[in-house]
């Protein structure tokens, strides 16, 4: 079959291989043979262009995100690999902020179809193999490459990077790396190579050891960002923070306006802010100027969405991709900084992990509602409701996001807030 529009590339993409955030663990391979295989085919892009590899089990993205805008600013064609999408494929895949075109998405799944039906890759395999074509295509003078699930054996973990980096290690995807933070820790380290700069976004007692006994075991120079930067946010009322930046206890910078909110930034920064250095200190020339503009800018260069990002006000609608304790925990001590009337949360998650470490972060003295996203993964509403009540939290269900969305606008006053969380794909059916 040729496939002649974007929509019939999507169609095949979704229909005929399976995808993780779409039906969960049933997508999960654990091993690169199909993607070593398919990248052979492919004639090997991934060693084509400079990389840089980042995991962790939050902020991730963000400093995926926060170095792709870095990179761009200093003047590098800069492609940038994430997952998932909120709502369109081609943000997985994007050069300078500009998504991946249509053209190339079909042109590359025609090209791909025989061979799938051979190897039957996953979703993300396809979707990784694809990024690195593109960029190899588009001649980047680097790519910034973010893990999907783990490290050791996740579809990315194919690159020689510059540099790797881990931003923290939390209980999350326990099925498949393991239910402790040190077995965690063991499968993202996975990403660590041989003579290569690893970065630690934060040290952790549980897994500083597994993390140094990596780099020693590989020859890779090792930092932990948190033992050197300290980066103090406060947030303001227009979507912005400033930032008081502090290396080895000492002010470097201060002021700085970054289009970013959450004060659990601040880690994802201080990641970011010593992953630059260490580029530096390996032939780039990453400029204060170039970076200072980056981080004011950040959502426009890069098409960054989802987390703590504002909607809009007179309510406020607050939309986070919060999904596990971690990021849940974070979010609610954000919303110690915002003041609002009557807080509404419009809640939807996955039902292949138990909600219950996420349910009982959440105030009662809110007003739910209940749905589940369009995904087949997705938590019945009715099941959510009844969980929820265990922790007395309590509210309607409704049968779809969209409906629960402007049930919340319909009953909200000017002064409350609407926050939108529990899954990335709740977020997508808002923004």
């Amino acid at each position: 079959m040729i496939i002649t529009d974007y929509q019939q590339a999507i169609d095949f993409l979704y229909q005929q291989l399976p995808m993780f955030q779409r039906v969960g663990p049933r997508a999960f391979k654990a091993d690169l043979n199909n993607i070593t295989q398919l990248l052979a085919e492919l004639g090997n892009p991934e060693r084509k262009f400079r990389s840089i590899h980042i995991a962790g089990t939050n902020g991730k993205g963000s400093v995926s995100h926060i170095l792709a805008a870095v990179l761009h600013r200093s003047g590098l064609k800069t492609g940038l690999y994430t997952s998932p999408h909120y709502k369109d494929f081609r943000e997985r895949i994007k050069i300078d902020g500009v998504l991946i075109e249509e053209d190339f998405v079909i042109d590359f799944v025609n090209r791909i179809n025989a061979l799938s039906l051979q190897l039957r890759p996953s979703f993300f395999e396809i979707t990784v193999a694809m990024a690195f074509e593109y960029f190899y295509y588009k001649g980047v003078d680097v790519a910034v490459i973010e893990t999907g699930l783990g490290g050791r054996l996740d579809s990315t973990n194919v690159i020689d990077p510059i540099i790797s980096v881990i931003t923290n290690i939390g209980l999350d995807h326990t099925q498949f790396l393991g239910d402790t933070l040190p077995l965690i820790a063991g499968e993202k380290a996975g990403i660590i190579k041989s003579g290569r700069p690893i970065v630690i976004g934060e040290t952790q007692t549980e897994t500083q050891p597994v993390f140094l006994s990596k780099a020693a075991e590989s020859e890779a120079p090792i930092s932990f960002a948190d033992q050197i930067y300290d980066i103090e946010l406060k947030t303001l009322d227009n979507g912005y923070s400033t930032a008081e930046v502090f290396k080895n206890k000492q002010l470097l910078y201060s002021g700085i306006k970054i289009n970013l909110l959450g004060g659990y930034q601040a880690k994802n920064l201080v990641t970011s802010f010593q992953a630059i250095d260490v580029l530096n200190e390996h032939g780039f020339s990453i400029q204060t100027q170039h970076l200072f503009s980056a981080l004011e800018n950040l959502r426009q260069l890069t098409g960054f969405m989802g987390r703590m990002q504002i909607l809009k006000t007179n309510p406020m609608v607050l939309v986070d991709s919060a999904h596990n304790r971690e990021g849940m925990m974070k979010l609610m001590e954000e919303l110690e900084n915002f003041s609002f009337g009557k807080l509404h949360i419009l809640l939807a998650v996955v039902g292949d992990k138990a909600p219950d470490e996420v349910l009982k972060l959440l105030p009662a003295r809110a007003e739910y509602y209940f749905s589940h996203a369009d995904i087949p993964r997705a938590m019945k509403a009715e099941v959510l409701e009844k969980k929820a009540a265990e922790f007395g939290l309590k509210g309607n269900v409704w049968a779809t996001v969209p409906l629960a969305f402007q049930a919340a606008l319909n009953s909200a006053e000017v002064d409350d807030m609407i926050l939108v969380c529990g899954s990335i794909f709740t977020v997508a059916e808002v923004i």
